[in-house]
């Protein structure tokens, strides 16, 4: 009788324990952690854990970094204590031994079972802690948050450094994205390779921080200009005695005269001084006025001077003062040009001399001179001729404001001159 108890014992703790086997081995196959063997005061029976003191059974914790609990120790150590109790139930019954059967698996199988472990990694995702080795890191490849294709540069200006900064510099992409293939080429730009060193250089020409946005605005392609070629353009202009302070205020006014070559701009200096047989001074004069004849369409030009030679019949030395007191006269409108020149001759009965002298009448407001010269009409005080009294001048007839123009030369008071407006 107590050997078949103790048959019956032994069969279920053998039981108990290749369940735990069973569940130990599911464990590790599933989280990939380790369990490990606590060592001092605990001691291993079957794959079960028992304290001194306590004899409850507990199940060990997985740790990080743990030996593995691997099968073949797990029945090793199960053997052994199956030897120690095989001797002390041989001296009760030998027979109950010989008829007891361990339910693991042949030492061999849980050999061969250690010796190819299941490869887990190769269905699972790599850890975002696993150590990796530097060409790995290097062959990740991080998907760009920027987006692919926009009608719009506002789209990119977070995304990018460069268009961020250009926005600070006050830059208006607005109208940059409507000129053809810009947006793109702003995009492969790099504000430190690219952009920091032409704002580095207008600063060493003289150019002021606040104009930086104004000139990338009218011309971005500044940014794609060789150094050296901006230099050597600079050097051109002073080598043609402009100054430091007239070429900073000429790069800043008319930014396009950077991406014009050495030869180009040469030919502008040249053609202003024969086509208008001025001297190199006068000549100067009127490109620091207006630097975009430097840069801009001659065309224009041309047919102004053709307009005011043949059309309007001005003299040459007339064209010459003409131009050299308003160089605006040689960019202006035909239209308005032909328009102000006939009511100022035709109407107001000036002659070509006294235009030719105050030539800033020619660059004046259609509507401004008929109103006033209308007013002193009214008042009947339109008299233009120097050489009579009560002469007013051209000069400051356009250039004086409403109110000085009533008190000084109508004679009269600014709402008198308000109220003729609207019988206009």
């Amino acid at each position: 009788m107590a050997s078949s108890c103790t048959q019956l014992c032994l069969q279920g703790r053998n039981l108990l324990c290749s369940k735990a086997v069973a569940r130990t081995w599911q464990y590790n196959s599933q989280v990939r952690h380790c369990i490990t063997v606590p060592r001092g005061s605990s001691k291993i029976l079957n794959g079960c854990s028992l304290n001194k003191g306590n004899h409850k059974t507990t199940q060990t914790r997985p740790r990080w970094k743990q030996p593995m609990f691997r099968y073949s120790d797990l029945a090793s150590k199960h053997l052994a204590t199956e030897a120690l109790e095989n001797k002390a139930v041989e001296e009760t019954s030998t027979a109950d031994v010989v008829a007891y059967k361990s339910p693991l698996l042949p030492i061999r199988d849980a050999v061969s079972v250690t010796e190819t472990p299941l490869d887990l990694d190769a269905a699972t995702e790599v850890s975002a802690l696993e150590v990796i080795s530097v060409e790995e890191a290097v062959s990740i490849t991080v998907p760009s948050d920027i987006p692919a294709a926009s009608t719009s540069l506002k789209d990119y200006v977070d995304k990018s450094e460069t268009l961020s900064k250009l926005v600070q510099l006050g830059v208006h992409l607005w109208k940059l994205e409507q000129r053809p293939n810009v947006g793109s080429m702003l995009l492969k730009l790099d504000f430190n390779t690219d952009v920091a060193p032409r704002l580095l250089f207008l600063k060493d020409i003289g150019v002021d921080d606040s104009h930086f946005g104004e000139i990338i605005t009218q011309n971005p392609f500044i940014l794609t200009e060789g150094l050296e070629n901006l230099q050597s353009r600079v050097n051109f202009l002073k080598s043609q005695k402009f100054s430091s302070e007239n070429v900073a205020s000429m790069v800043s006014r008319a930014p396009y005269i950077l991406n014009f070559t050495v030869k180009r701009l040469d030919n502008r200096l040249g053609f202003y001084q024969q086509r208008l047989k001025l001297s190199a001074s006068n000549t100067r004069h009127i490109l620091t006025r207006l630097p975009r004849l430097l840069c801009g369409s001659l065309e224009p030009v041309k047919e102004n001077l053709k307009l005011c030679e043949m059309e309007l019949g001005f003299k040459e030395n007339e064209i010459q003062h003409i131009v050299v007191t308003v160089p605006k006269v040689l960019t202006a409108n035909k239209i308005k040009l032909t328009k102000i020149f006939d009511f100022v001759h035709n109407t107001m009965k000036v002659p070509h001399d006294l235009i030719a002298k105050f030539p800033q009448v020619l660059n004046c407001k259609y509507m401004r001179i008929r109103e006033r010269h209308q007013f002193l009409v009214y008042l009947g005080k339109a008299q233009y001729d120097p050489n009579l009294p009560n002469y007013i001048s051209l000069e400051r007839l356009v250039i004086l404001p409403n109110d000085i123009f009533c008190t000084e030369l109508a004679l009269a008071t600014l709402e008198d001159f308000t109220l003729f407006q609207k019988t206009l």
